[in-house]
């Protein structure tokens, strides 16, 4: 997460619109035929099939930088959500988000990425569900429900893959239906009343016909204590003093009770809570060699209390002078507000976060002719998320601030390609994409912390429309056995509107505090186009040794200013695409009668025309720079800059059982330019990314017991996460940075001598290490002087039972 992103996300709540190593994927990466993954019972890694580049292609003969795990990977890890898989990637971060985001993921690959949840914005990285795009980060904390692999693509995809996949992309591949009758079911318990079910089966309705379905439950208690202060403090008056906007001193106080309906032990809840269910569904017809095609459905189904966070700093400078920092894992954020301007009555924002979605897919493969296929992938998803915010996460009424937000969305692709194998001399591959989006984001701000007597009050009700239409081609030349060139090319054709809808909280004409009542009615439109291209050649010295080199370029579309506060900021606030060209080179090597493996990859990256957050909107007001009146939270091409670093990836079976996996990272860089607009809270000496270095290991020996026993399989895992720029709490302050931490995760697994049985027992962050995660909501320091981070989980235990059939 690169430092700048940090304060992206801080200004979010502020301006309120209210936002090994995979390395045994390197014995396992990428886009693998769904019989490859099978677990292999000899010494070797594994030889992976791979579709990368549009066709199948062993893993250690693609140029690219591909990471990934298998299913077998994930249980033996234990990683259940998406957001566990970064754990073991190099240079990937993936942070599940919380607070004024919702349920959504922050991805990032090599330091590029997006934080913010609105439709307005683009992902950074690329999701893929079996090829199917993920066009927001709302709802991607995805369930690795009955999986074959997860992939990890480093490095721009803009010639390969979809959209907005500047950064690389991350793609999910379902386990296929096919002609055996198969089943299992999983059960877990433990720590604060953890219980996972997951189930499976597979049926054959005909000798051309077969069904898939798979679902999950997930439930768990969470790990900080939202308590009532007035209840935990009875009787505390809260003073604040402050001068009015006439400039005359002025001082107003109340006394916080208990809210109605707290309990006598004062805990209101517990955040961090998990209560998730869902389920696919999936019939394939594959009637000859030449035809194969697979509708899928899913269902998906969350509602829990919000994320896990605590103050992490309190400088709120009552007169009395409180401090609201609770402790570890503890918070006094209420989700309430007394009565006040629009608000003729106390109410409460919901601390709860629900989202129902759902989707269908087709995905159909045909051979037209010897050497010619044309593969369709038809989509169509809608989800609706509803959830609150405490902007400030005190109890405190005159520094409040507080969200409701609902979001609905809407979300048509289609995508086609060709494929055609022009003898021994090329492959060629021509497609093209589509995608029409619509989301209708409704929310009602109650922002108090500008002023105790000036309430910011609206409600928005905005619907955003997008679409994206693109042509794209590879070609890859084999001029000689050992070598092959590719080259490949794609061209985008963007659109985004976005209409702005600010009324009083019963649908009335909003007054123009801040200009934000003239900007009901108003729109933005954003019209953009792209070409990217790649260029790479890879030469095969023997066997066991392949080098590569590439150029390839990116983009994350361009769009409008979410958050405006006047009519001039969202006319004038389309912003054009961010880009990247990426020069890469590499080497594969597989050693030791395979069973080494060890993958490098150096990268050096040229990243122009970044999205920043602007501090200072007087050019998009039409106003000389530094003399704007109003608030800003817009967003613009504010900066260019560098980066550059290595990635190591290590798996070896020395002996008989014994897996070893590790991985190594390494990125840093510099600003090469940043806009005047952008104002003190970035600068030149800042880091461009952080953290600097990532690491992993991962160790596991599987020792049968003997004759009827089974096998008993202990692992260990542990992964590194560098020092990390958490950006400034004030422009002219210093950079605060969260510390290093390394999370250790250890699992014992017995499975019966048929390996349809098996016990486990694990447990995550053994060490029960405190750690932070690496997102500070800080934008309302300057107003209300709080910031709060999410908590990672402490040390908990779980025991599993699986059984397959």
């Amino acid at each position: 997460m690169t430092s700048r992103n940090t304060r992206i996300a801080s200004r979010r709540l502020a301006l309120g619109a209210g936002l090994s190593a995979l390395a045994l994927g390197m014995a396992m990466p990428a886009h693998a035929q769904d019989a490859q993954t099978k677990d292999k019972k000899d010494d070797s890694t594994q030889e992976i099939v791979v579709t990368a580049q549009f066709r199948q292609q062993n893993l250690q003969d693609t140029p690219l930088a591909i990471t990934a795990v298998n299913a077998n990977m994930l249980a033996a890890r234990n990683e259940t959500d998406l957001s566990q898989v970064a754990a073991q990637a190099p240079n990937v971060q993936l942070t599940q988000m919380g607070g004024a985001f919702g349920s959504s993921m922050a991805a990032y690959i090599r330091g590029i990425g997006q934080y913010d949840f609105n439709p307005a914005y683009e992902p950074g990285v690329g999701i893929y569900v079996d090829d199917v795009y993920y066009a927001t980060l709302t709802g991607n904390v995805l369930d690795l429900l009955d999986l074959d692999r997860v992939e990890v693509l480093r490095g721009p995809q803009g010639t390969l893959t979809g959209r907005n996949s500047i950064g690389g992309a991350i793609k999910l591949f379902s386990k296929k239906p096919n002609a055996e009758n198969s089943g299992s079911i999983e059960a877990a318990y433990g720590s604060r009343q953890r219980m996972d079910l997951r189930a499976s089966m597979n049926v054959k309705l005909t000798d051309s016909l077969f069904a898939r379905v798979a679902g999950v439950y997930k439930h768990q208690d969470g790990y900080v204590n939202q308590i009532d202060y007035g209840c935990a403090h009875p009787g505390t008056t809260i003073t604040h003093n402050y001068i009015d906007f006439n400039g005359d001193p002025q001082s107003v106080s109340t006394t916080l009770n208990p809210l109605p309906s707290t309990p006598a032990n004062c805990v209101v809840g517990k955040l961090g809570e998990k209560n998730y269910a869902g389920v696919r569904a999936s019939v394939r017809y594959n009637p000859s060699d030449n035809f194969d095609w697979i509708v899928t459905g899913d269902y998906t189904y969350e509602k829990r209390l919000n994320a896990a966070g605590v103050i992490t700093a309190d400088n709120t400078a009552t007169s009395d002078g409180i401090d609201f920092t609770c402790g570890r894992f503890c918070t006094y954020a209420n989700w309430y507000l007394p009565a006040g301007g629009q608000a003729p009555a106390a109410y409460y924002m919901p601390n709860t976060t629900k989202f129902t979605g759902w989707g269908v897919s087709s995905n159909m493969d045909i051979t037209l002719a010897d050497n010619v296929t044309l593969k369709s992938i038809t989509a169509y998803r809608e989800y609706e998320e509803i959830f609150g915010t405490d902007d400030d996460y005190t109890p405190d009424p005159f520094i409040g601030g507080a969200g409701y937000n609902d979001l609905n969305f809407h979300f048509f692709s289609q995508e086609l390609r060709l494929n055609a194998k022009l003898g021994d001399l090329a492959d060629l591959t021509l497609g093209g994409y589509y995608s029409d989006q619509k989301s209708v984001y409704f929310t009602r701000q109650d922002i108090r912390y500008i002023s105790p007597t000036a309430y910011l009050q609206f409600q928005g009700n905005d619907p955003i429309k997008a679409n994206s239409k693109a042509v794209f081609g590879t070609v890859i030349l084999h001029p000689t056995p050992a070598m092959n060139i590719t080259g490949g090319i794609r061209y985008t054709k963007e659109h985004k509107d976005y209409t702005f809808v600010r009324k009083t909280f019963s649908g009335g004409v909003l007054n123009d505090l801040f200009g934000v009542g003239l900007l009901d009615g108003s729109q933005a439109v954003y019209n953009g186009s792209r070409w990217d291209y790649r260029v790479s050649v890879d030469y095969r010295f023997n066997p066991q040794v392949l080098a590569y080199a590439t150029i390839s370029t990116g983009f994350k579309g361009g769009g409008v200013t979410a958050r405006p506060f006047t009519k001039n900021q969202a006319i004038n606030g389309t912003f054009n695409p961010e880009t990247l060209t990426a020069y890469e080179v590499g080497l594969k090597n597989d050693l030791f009668d395979h069973r080494m493996r060890l993958n490098l990859a150096a990268f050096y990256n040229d990243y122009k025309n970044i999205q920043l957050p602007l501090a200072d909107c007087s050019v998009l007001d039409g106003l000389p720079v530094g003399t704007d009146p109003f608030p800003c939270a817009a967003i613009g091409n504010a900066g260019d800059g560098k980066m550059y670093g290595f990635e190591a990836e290590f798996s070896a079976t020395p002996v008989d059982g014994l897996d070893i996996d590790a991985s190594l990272s390494y990125i840093d860089g510099e600003w090469k330019k940043i806009g005047q607009t952008v104002g003190q809270s970035i600068q030149m000496s800042d880091p461009i990314v952080s953290p600097s270095w990532r690491g992993s290991f991962g160790i596991q020996y599987k020792a049968y017991l003997g004759g009827n026993a089974g096998s008993i399989t202990p692992r260990f895992d542990l992964a590194y996460t560098g020092k990390q720029s958490l950006g400034r709490l004030t422009p002219f302050s210093s950079l605060d940075f969260n510390p290093a931490y390394a999370i250790g995760n250890a699992r014992i697994t017995w499975k019966n001598e048929d390996e349809d049985l098996s016990v486990s027992f694990e447990v995550q962050n053994l060490f029960d290490h405190y750690y932070l995660l690496p997102i500070r909501f800080a934008a309302l320091y300057a107003f209300a002087g709080t910031t709060y981070s999410n908590v990672g989980k402490p040390r908990e235990f779980a025991i599993s039972v699986r059984k397959e059939f």
